[in-house]
């Protein structure tokens, strides 16, 4: 019980308090033009360090190097996905016109990618706390992190789109929702050895694309000396590594510790026959 209630907390963590974000737009975009300008590059640095100091290597640990193959596809697999299937941006752009003129038919591409991302992140969180506590918090964290500029710009597009702040607010709530629905689809459904390696793998990918691709080229937005930007990037990789080192999470603690386990048990029950 208390396994699905720390999960639990973990996925509303990186979903609904992540809606935060959002909220701040509805009721001052001048406060929440300040969280997305240090929050950008904050997220870059976050997703880059956790993909690679974190979920990469659980990933290795367990399905091998085949990890490496599933990263490479998940990235360009994101890339395809954003880009062709859900063609949206949540960045600001410069072209106010064009955010106008295609803001109502983005909006159902905007909440159908929207819902499709934060179920992933739901499986993210879910197959990270398999591998230890620890490393569902960092996930979860990651998740709440670069959800916030994400969810300022998907309630400018729909404010933008003539909805009411209301329906705005519900209608993410009905997305981000979906993070704690893949957390426990993937919970009570795929819990083995190889699933959850994959999807770590796939984790470490999507997250690797969001942070280089999504977030990094965007990270001097709003700041007026390039140079600033680096102060949030650095320090979203400095919290990160600081997290991945000092919170408990390798399989060094769990798994490894539990074949030990195994292996002296087999050992008291077959002794060695002398003859």
């Amino acid at each position: 019980m208390n396994e699905v209630l720390n999960l639990f907390l973990l996925a509303f963590l990186g979903s609904i308090i992540a809606l935060f974000g959002g909220v701040v737009f509805l009721y001052s975009k001048r406060l929440s033009a300040v969280l997305q300008k240090h929050s950008v590059p904050f997220a870059a640095g976050v997703l880059i360090t956790v993909s690679l100091v974190a979920l990469l290597p659980e990933a290795i640990d367990h399905i091998g190097e085949n990890a490496l193959i599933v990263i490479l596809l998940s990235f360009f697999g994101a890339y395809l996905f954003e880009h062709y299937l859900i063609d949206i941006h949540h960045h600001d752009d410069d072209d106010d016109h064009r955010h106008h003129t295609h803001a109502k038919t983005a909006v159902p591409l905007v909440v159908i990618g929207d819902t499709i991302h934060n179920f992933i992140d739901g499986v993210a969180i879910a197959a990270s706390f398999f591998v230890s506590p620890g490393l569902g918090l960092i996930a979860a964290l990651s998740t709440f992190l670069h959800e916030i500029p994400h969810e300022i710009g998907d309630f400018g597009i729909l404010l933008k789109a003539g909805y009411k702040k209301t329906n705005v607010l519900l209608i993410n709530l009905f997305s981000a929702s979906a993070t704690i629905v893949g957390a426990f689809v993937t919970y009570f459904f795929f819990e083995n050895e190889s699933f959850i390696g994959i999807m770590l793998a796939v984790s470490s990918g999507i997250f690797l694309y969001l942070g280089a691709i999504d977030f990094l080229p965007h990270i001097t937005q709003g700041y007026e000396k390039r140079s600033k930007s680096l102060i949030p990037l650095v320090l979203g990789i400095a919290i990160m590594l600081a997290s991945v080192f000092l919170i408990p999470h390798s399989h060094e603690n769990g798994h490894d510790n539990e074949e030990e386990h195994h292996e002296d048990l087999q050992n008291l029950e077959s002794p060695d026959i002398i003859h």
